[in-house]
């Protein structure tokens, strides 16, 4: 039995992870941000962007919503695919002092 490998592009990824924030609009919303803030067209959004993408969703966020654990669990779930933990980051912004 052969099987059928499906392509999840990066943008795909960050669209599933807000689905479960924003529902529906999810897809528009992350397109949005990748073609306003990083001007580029949302399938060539690639892993160096996240960073830059992360720090703009955070911001259009923190407008839409009140709840910082939402917006913080949102933001977290987005960071792995970064790579990035608590720790990572801590020990970033460690570096950049």
């Amino acid at each position: 039995m052969e099987t059928i490998r499906v392509s999840t592009s990066l943008f795909d990824k960050v669209v599933e992870i807000t689905y479960n924030y924003l529902g529906p609009a999810a897809e528009r919303f992350v397109a949005r941000q990748v073609r306003n803030h990083l001007h580029k067209e949302p399938e060539s959004l690639s892993k160096q962007d996240l960073r830059s993408l992360i720090d703009w969703i955070r911001l259009a966020m923190a407008f839409l919503s009140d709840d910082d654990q939402l917006v913080n669990a949102y933001i977290a779930s987005l960071r792995e695919l970064v790579g990035d933990t608590k720790e990572t980051v801590r020990a970033r912004t460690k570096k950049s002092r």
